[in-house]
Formats: structure tokens, C-alpha cells, sequence
């Protein structure tokens, strides 16, 4: 997170780190009713399989029991990597993780899942985001979303850069309003569970960045170059 990005908020803010047992203490003398766990290692990119594993599933344990603790409803993020690359229609309950992140939120789900199922009488619910883009994502720098990154090369006069059959690569861009009313309706669900949060409509990267270009009032045509990701 960023500073910049809570101007105007009026909360208690503290300031710690999930993996930190003692920073979390912080949280005791707080009785929440609603917890929306967000915090996470959210790169793909990053294949250090150990600290991916204890920052977003180690954790979670911790904020379970804090959320037992407090009768809390908790909501938390999973992710539409546990997919990897399967064909759509994307279902939870099959799933196949290419890569630390999405393996770690496929963990998160089902340690979620059988913990509700020890607990009924809790409230937890994960959703599985897709490619969510929207306003306050300029401090994510290279984990911002491409239709920022792309928005930037553009404002920047810069030819936007794409790999090499960006036509056929397929994603599904939610806005973060929609995703702020999944996560609020979310507290108060028929079950317990991990939902899909996306459109539904897939498009191309070629496909956002000719919007915004269109948009922009540009046309500095697109750069090519090659996919070095396996089944990206």
C-alpha cells in the first residue's frame, strides 16, 4: 500500500506486517465485525515458492483465529490463477495453479473451506478476483494491472508494448468498483464458500489497448515482443 492512497480515510490506521505474529497482537485490542483480507504476495512472477507460501497461507491461519475470536465475517481474496490455464468456463472445484501465487490461494481456499466446515456457525467467504484494474493502482508499479500500464506507455507518448499474439491472449478485466460491491455483498451470503468475481466477457490486450488509444486521442500503433512465459 501507499500512503497517498488513504488520504482522506478516517480510520485507525496501523501499520504491520501479516507474517508478524507480534504486529498482528496489535489487532487484539480491536473487536472486528467484519474482516476483508486483501494483504498478499499478488506478483505471479515471483517463483520464491517459500515466502509466497508463508505470506499468504501461514498468515491466514492467524487472521482465522482472529476472526473465530471475534465472531467476525471474514472475506479474502483468492484468485482466478487458481485456474492457471484451463479452458473457460473457469469452476471452482476444478482447479490446476501454474505458479507459486496461484497454488497459494488454492491452499487458502481449501484451509477456508474445511475450517468453515469445522465452524459453522463463521461467516468466511473467498473470491477468486480476475484481472482487476482501477483508480489508486500507480504505487503498484510492475504488479499494476496492464490496462494501467498500458494507459501509462500511452500518456507517456510512448508505443505500447505487447507480447507477440496479444490478440489471442484472453483475460477478464473487472473494475475495482465491481469488485468493492462483490466483497460487501459477500458479507452476508446464502454459503459459505469461494465465488468467480469477473464479467464474464473476455478481451484481448490488443483489444484494451486500441480503447485506449481510442480514447486518448492516440495512434502510436503497437510493439511487439516475445512471450518469454510459458502458457501466458
Amino acid at each position: 500500500g501507499h500512503y497517498k492512497n488513504l488520504l482522506g480515510f478516517n480510520g485507525d490506521v496501523i501499520c504491520g506486517n501479516i507474517t508478524n505474529k507480534t504486529d498482528l497482537e496489535l489487532l487484539r485490542k480491536y473487536k472486528f465485525d467484519y474482516i476483508f483480507h486483501q494483504a498478499a504476495i499478488s506478483d505471479t512472477r515471483v517463483y520464491d515458492q517459500e515466502i509466497v507460501m508463508k505470506t499468504n497461507v501461514n498468515s491466514f491461519y492467524d487472521l482465522l483465529k482472529i476472526a473465530k475470536q471475534d465472531s467476525s465475517v471474514l472475506v479474502y481474496a483468492s484468485s482466478g490463477a487458481t485456474y492457471g490455464n484451463l479452458p473457460s468456463p473457469q469452476t471452482v472445484g476444478k482447479e490446476n495453479p501454474n505458479n507459486p501465487y496461484g497454488f497459494s490461494k488454492y491452499m487458502m481456499d481449501q484451509i477456508a473451506l474445511q475450517y468453515a466446515r469445522e465452524n459453522p456457525e463463521m461467516t468466511i467467504v473467498g473470491l477468486r478476483f480476475f484481472n482487476v484494474y482501477g483508480p489508486k493502482e500507480y504505487f503498484k508499479f510492475k504488479t499494476a494491472s496492464m490496462v494501467i500500464q498500458l494507459g501509462h506507455q500511452i500518456l507517456d507518448g510512448k508505443t505500447p508494448r505487447l507480447f507477440e499474439g496479444s490478440e489471442q491472449i484472453l483475460r477478464d478485466f473487472i473494475y475495482i468498483e465491481d469488485v468493492i460491491q462483490a466483497n460487501i455483498r459477500a458479507c452476508n451470503p446464502k454459503l459459505n464458500g469461494v465465488y468467480n468475481v469477473g464479467t464474464g466477457n473476455p478481451r484481448s490486450f490488443q483489444n484494451i489497448s486500441d480503447i485506449l488509444q481510442k480514447e486518448l486521442g492516440t495512434n502510436l500503433g503497437t510493439e511487439y515482443f516475445p512471450n518469454p512465459y510459458d502458457g501466458y
